[in-house]
């Protein structure tokens, strides 16, 4: 039985220690490494062992049991928290690992957020019961408010039996499991199977304790996953899988690791799925890897469960279905901010954006864009952390320095009121009309295509195309330059001729027809916010609420446990993603934040923004909002606010 297994948790928690024990008790390394002593089995990267931290989510494999199971070691740290997130869509169940010291801290609520929207069963894992300060009971209590009620104590091994509170705990959520239990007919293996089977739907979270480090209840702890965890996989049914992440080899080589959903898989089939740009693409599979940290063996065919990377995918990007499997999420953690790339002009800059489309693959995230006006490479980021690791990233890979300009706040542009664009593309031998309605959409929902064209205005193929069009890319808006989202856009209706029309005609006429229903729409400039939750002593409350006052934000009524109070709220990314260094300086480390990207909002400074971006919305080479038409065998450009009158279609 093959099982995918995530391990998540806090930067600190102690998730890569646990997971060289896992490893270890279950024969799959023969020493245990310690991230502290730099020689970890799943920090295989320099740039991990020398920061003491997990920046790429690499699996290893271990047996056991009567199961196989893929171990994905994912980063704790919120800067690379889109590595994570991608990881997340193919696991089976997840471990989060919390320190019974620290407690559930900030990118512990990120993680579960995540998990819910995914619905991934969760196991805990409650570490370093050994050091001073530990107290797991506490730790249960802060799971149980702040991510979920289910959360249920496992006191050692299942097989020796379970504690009447867990019979109790079930019986709260399983009607049958309540009958049997107060008839007395219920036995130990029956509750472990309800226990599975309540774990699986997500209506019981256990939660186990101990030391990693100490190598305390670790086996406990693997009997328990062994007897609580069971997947079935459809290996008969048509090939169907999902692309986890993308990566090069030593060799340049393109991987794809994929998990297989249903199916089998051999060297030489024929993959069938969707590229960036809405193209049906066939590709032959030439190799199948099976990953365990940084070694790797070939096989010639795999199974439904597996996680395997194969080569021979040109074009497959990371969370992308394949085959049967068209599903595809959109991923929740995006950044916020961007940043330019500096590099030695004696480099060819073709050369730095091709490595940079390299990393883009395995991490699309970054979004990198190439202006060829300015001749500037452009990259988004989570934070501060990616750009001090990013640069030792490109030197170790590529073999030359970069340096990065500081980090912008990344807007964007949305539309207060319905429009219609109006785009016509006529030179001489070309011809195409389109008519778009603009109107505003659901925060965070981006572009959606609505198609209300009938077939006998314009064929399907070329309906398809102007879709294909509007959705292939981000589209600039007209106050800053910065993408358009949040708006619906229909087509209503749109024209070709039987001799003429190619094609990029539409493609021209489609773009035209946007930016002229922009030209004429009431346009808003939107700036990021983050949700935020700190943590300091009671008795800095006053000076938290001060700053998130002067940063503009807004926050609840604060909750005081103890000696510690706890303030959560929103505010702008621009006045708070520098908090966190000036609240450590402050409260000498004892204060902890979280961030997390909440969406886009009206933007509060727009007159300022628009004046610093000086966007020239009519000197744009990609953008026009002007039509072509021909007369008499000549070609002529109307602009914007007369183009309605000319077109053909009324």
């Amino acid at each position: 039985m093959y099982k995918t297994v995530g391990l998540l948790a806090h930067v600190d928690a102690g998730k890569t220690t646990f997971a060289e024990q896992l490893l270890y008790h279950t024969n799959s390394i023969r020493q245990r490494g310690r991230v502290d002593h730099r020689d970890a089995f799943m920090d295989r990267h320099e740039l991990e062992r020398a920061r003491g931290i997990t920046i790429f989510a690499d699996q290893a494999i271990m047996s056991y049991g009567s199961s196989v199971y893929d171990l994905i070691d994912t980063p704790g740290h919120v800067d690379f928290s889109a590595e994570m997130e991608r990881a997340l869509q193919v696991m089976d169940y997840a471990v989060i690992i919390v320190s019974a010291v620290e407690g559930v801290e900030g990118h512990t609520e990120t993680v579960w957020h995540l998990i819910e929207k995914y619905r991934v069963p969760v196991l805990f894992f409650l570490n370093k019961t050994d050091r001073e300060g530990a107290d797991p009971a506490a730790v249960l209590e802060q799971i149980r408010q702040q991510l979920t009620s289910d959360a249920c104590l496992i006191h050692g091994s299942l097989e020796r039996g379970m504690d009447e509170t867990v019979l109790e705990f079930m019986a709260e959520r399983d009607e049958a499991w309540l009958e049997a239990y107060l008839a007395g007919h219920a036995d130990s293996e029956q509750a472990v199977s309800v226990c599975r089977s309540l774990l699986n739907e997500r209506r019981i979270f256990p939660v186990m304790y101990g030391s990693a480090l100490q190598d305390d209840r670790i086996d406990d702890f693997l009997g328990n996953l062994e007897l609580l965890t069971r997947t079935e996989h459809n290996e008969s049914g048509p090939f169907a899988a999902q692309v986890y992440k993308i990566r090069h080899d030593s060799q340049g080589m393109r991987l794809t690791f994929i998990k297989i959903r249903q199916g089998k898989l051999s060297v030489r089939d024929e993959i069938v799925y969707t590229d960036a740009a809405g193209e049906e693409k066939r590709e032959k599979v030439t190799s199948i890897r099976l990953y365990n940290g940084d070694r790797h063996s070939s096989t010639d065919t795999a199974t439904a469960g597996q996680l395997i990377a194969v080569t021979g995918l040109t074009e497959a990007a990371a969370g992308q279905g394949l085959g049967a499997f068209r599903q595809r999420v959109p991923y929740e953690l995006v950044p916020a901010l961007k940043s330019k790339v500096i590099f030695d002009k004696s480099i060819p800059a073709r050369e730095v954006v091709r490595c940079f489309r390299m990393l883009d693959a395995e991490d699309p995230a970054l979004g990198v864009v190439w202006d060829e006006a300015l001749q500037e490479l452009h990259i988004h980021v989570m934070g501060t952390i990616q750009l001090e690791v990013l640069p030792q990233v490109v030197t170790a890979r590529f073999g030359f320095p970069v340096t990065f300009g500081n980090p912008e706040i990344l807007y964007k542009e949305t539309i207060a009121s319905q429009t219609i664009g109006y785009g016509h593309f006529e030179p001489l031998g070309h011809y195409a009309e389109v008519h778009l309605r603009m109107e505003p959409g659901p925060s965070g929902s981006g572009i959606t295509f609505v198609n209300a064209c009938h077939p006998d205005d314009l064929s399907v193929g070329y309906q398809h195309l102007i879709g294909q069009h509007v959705t292939e890319k981000e589209h600039r808006g007209l106050l800053t330059g910065s993408p358009v989202t949040d708006v619906v856009i229909t087509l209503i209706t749109g024209r070709a001729h039987n001799k003429h029309t190619s094609g990029g005609d539409f493609r021209e006429a489609t773009l035209r027809a946007l930016r002229q229903g922009l030209e004429k729409a009431d346009s808003r400039l939107l700036e990021p916010f983050y949700e935020f939750t700190i943590k300091v002593d009671s008795d800095l409350i006053g000076r938290v609420m001060s700053d998130i006052q002067q940063a503009q934000g807004i926050f609840n009524p604060p909750e005081i446990v103890g000696d510690t109070a706890v303030v959560s709220g929103e505010a702008p990314v621009a006045t708070m993603m520098n908090y966190p260094a000036e609240l450590a300086a402050y409260t000498k480390g004892r204060g902890a934040i979280t961030l997390r990207l909440n969406g886009y909002k009206a933007c509060r400074q727009y007159e300022q923004v628009i004046a610093a971006k000086s966007y020239d919305k009519n000197a744009d080479p990609e953008y026009t909002s002007s039509s072509i038409f021909c007369s008499k065998g000549k070609a002529f450009g109307v602009p914007w606010d007369e183009a309605e009158r000319y077109m053909h279609i009324i």
